[in-house]
């Protein structure tokens, strides 16, 4: 599991930006985000938990991740999982000057960190072949 995390992790740092698909009701949402974090073999991502984006998780775990690195993409897809306490995000944001203008006791809003379960991530090539595949 590590080795492929690892590989999603160097696609989505190739990438930079990446896209997050959820569901708002039976519309779909999507959002460019850029936050990623490899620890312990697992991917995490955060978003803010006064977002509607936070709202349609809970509702609907069940999200893609697409990232495009020249003519290959990534389609990283599974189960959200929230951790249950802010430490991680809290840790995240202590260590970035950009985050703590958004995550801080005068906004009161909080980054909340999530993974990936029953998740597949796929490489694919421009014609959709599938040139990687990892399950976690």
């Amino acid at each position: 599991m590590a080795e492929g995390a690892e590989r999603i992790d160097e696609f989505m740092n190739e990438a930079g930006v990446f896209f997050l698909a959820t569901v708002d009701g039976d519309k779909p949402k999507n959002r460019p985000l850029g936050f990623h974090l490899l620890k312990d073999g697992k991917l995490y991502f955060g978003v803010g938990n006064h977002k509607d984006v936070y709202k349609q998780m809970e509702a609907n775990p069940y999200v893609e991740i697409v990232a495009l690195v020249e003519t290959d993409f990534l389609r990283y897809y599974g189960k959200v999982v929230f951790e249950e306490t802010y430490d991680m995000a809290d840790a995240i944001v202590a260590g970035n000057d950009f985050l703590k203008t958004i995550y801080n006791d005068e906004t009161g809003f909080k980054m909340a960190i999530f993974h990936l379960e029953e998740a597949t991530a796929e490489i694919r090539d421009v014609t959709g072949k599938i040139n990687e595949s990892y399950n976690f």
